[in-house]
């Protein structure tokens, strides 16, 4: 028997129901060449008894893969298995001319992959860690050759207003396994989404009294309302939260005269700019049912766009300008760390993410660095005022960020720490949604880079100067979050002893999102 799950809280709920039963296998996908229809991290559960959920290609290994895991579940060994280009299974070639690789686990730990499970239907992102001996566990990758696999939580879909509109993405939502709620008014409109199966129904009464907001960055809103009292008080509440998706039915005369009465009420133009009016990726559409194809497809993306590309809208700004003046004579960043200079370390920061642009910041006679970033695929920016402060390099840094369109937010790191590893990358742009202004690194009670700062303050840092840096800027700003970080991850290098410290703690890790 086969069940169509796919999400990791769907197929680890059925490996762990499975579980309490009998034997049962987990398959994760660890890697992919060419078009594979999984990413790496995908997941298939198999019993003892040949059931399975989940799937790890288009239908083309997955039956044999089911064997594989039931022969595991009797040997009691992992199985790593290649499909494809290099593959000993020469009669099951992939049409797409790729390869998937998979590892099967037979005895893989259950209060692990509860855990997981459970933090995924909590509404929080997790990370889970696979071993070269297919040990598994949560959190922060340790040690050498680990892969980590980055798991958001599902869609969620939030509808509020009247009519055919709302009710048909509802049904299409909920028919594709979106949990979605509906905010309604009608008592006409709430017997027809009874009657349409939907569970989580609201009762709107008054614009002032609106249900406490719910939502998170992984929730989708649609205003669906064609009353001007209502879509204030709705729009007003929704854009003071985190969703990934804000739109509102009507036409383009209707969507500018909505912005105009939020403008006028004092909602800033970036809020504002964050509404899409009109909805969908077809213009004009007349009928409800192919309006929610539509809007549901522009949904889908804006999910799509957040959890698999969540920097393609983000600068880098590395600084790498320091004078180096406590590291005894020597260039800091050009000293020897694991095999290759200091500043090859953050200059490698999220090389497998699609970023907006990177730029890097040096300073006056400093050629080698520059060499190494540019061989390193950064944009090398020289600072005539390095030596006056850090501050005007990030000032540097940032102004040249601002200079393209396309970049909403910017992610500053420093050249001299080494230790700091994607996931806490992705953490930080987590935290960055859309009514915060700016995110820190936190050890302890000192606030410091990593940080990322979102366009709306480009012109406050673009504007540092002398001993005045982005802690002072973030300090200023109302809505902002902080997100800790370990002390081994914090180290900066400014001396010998402190590279010998960051010496003592190798490890080696790949993270993916799914």
């Amino acid at each position: 028997m086969y069940q169509y799950l796919e999400h990791a809280q769907d197929v680890l709920g059925q490996w762990l129901a499975w579980r309490r039963a009998g034997e049962v296998a987990l398959v994760v996908v660890t890697a992919t060449e060419g078009g594979a229809v999984r990413l790496p991290g995908a997941l298939m559960a198999v019993s003892a008894r040949g059931e399975s959920c989940g799937y790890i290609s288009g239908g083309c290994i997955d039956a044999d893969v089911v064997t594989h895991a039931r022969q595991a579940l009797r040997s009691g060994r992992v199985e790593r298995l290649r499909y494809g280009n290099g593959s000993p299974f020469i009669d099951m070639p992939l049409p797409c001319g790729g390869a998937i690789e998979v590892c099967v686990l037979p005895n893989a730990e259950a209060g692990v992959l509860h855990e997981c499970r459970d933090r995924l239907a909590s509404r929080q992102p997790v990370t889970l860690n696979l071993s070269p001996s297919g040990d598994l566990w949560l959190g922060p990758p340790t040690g050498a050759n680990v892969l980590s696999f980055r798991y958001t939580p599902k869609l969620r879909l939030r509808i509020a207003g009247r009519g055919a509109d709302g009710l048909a993405l509802a049904r299409l939502a909920a028919a594709s396994g979106i949990e979605t709620e509906l905010q309604l008014r009608d008592g006409a409109d709430v017997q027809a989404a009874r009657r349409l199966g939907i569970d989580r129904i609201t009762t709107l009464t008054l614009p002032a009294t609106l249900p406490e907001l719910e939502d998170d960055p992984w929730t989708a809103f649609l205003l669906a309302f064609h009353d001007v009292d209502w879509e204030n008080a709705l729009l007003t509440q929704v854009l003071d939260g985190p969703t990934c998706y804000i739109g509102a039915v009507g036409s383009r005369a209707t969507h500018d005269r909505r912005c105009e009465r939020l403008r006028a009420a004092g909602v800033t133009e970036s809020q504002v700019r964050r509404i899409r009016g009109p909805v969908g990726l077809v213009p004009s559409l007349r009928d409800a049912s192919m309006l929610a194809v539509s809007v549901l497809a522009e949904i889908v993306e804006a999910y799509q766009r957040m959890v698999q590309f969540p920097f393609r809208s983000t600068a880098l700004v590395l600084l790498a300008a320091g004078q180096s003046r406590r590291f005894e004579g020597d260039d800091k960043l050009l000293a020897q760390f694991r095999g290759q200079r200091v500043i090859r370390h953050a200059a490698a920061a999220l090389q497998e993410h699609d970023v907006a642009t990177r730029i890097a910041v040096v300073g006056p006679d400093q050629a080698g660095r520059a060499t190494e970033l540019r061989a390193a695929g950064w944009t090398v920016v020289v600072n005539a005022e390095a030596a006056q402060g850090l501050s005007t390099s990030l000032a540097e840094g940032i102004r040249q960020a601002g200079q393209s369109h396309d970049v909403d937010a910017a992610l500053v790191l420093l050249a001299d720490m080494p230790n700091v590893p994607d996931a806490h990358l992705i953490d930080l742009r987590d935290a960055l949604t859309p009514e915060r202004s700016a995110v820190m690194s936190v050890a302890g009670a000192t606030h410091s880079p990593p940080a990322i700062f979102d366009r709306s303050v480009f012109g406050r840092l673009a504007g540092l100067a002398g001993d005045a840096g982005a802690r002072q800027v973030f300090q200023s700003l109302a809505h902002t979050a902080s997100v800790p970080i370990p002390a081994e991850w914090a180290l900066d290098i400014d001396t010998r002893a402190d590279l010998a410290q960051a010496q003592a703690g190798c490890s080696s890790s790949f993270l993916v999102d799914v």
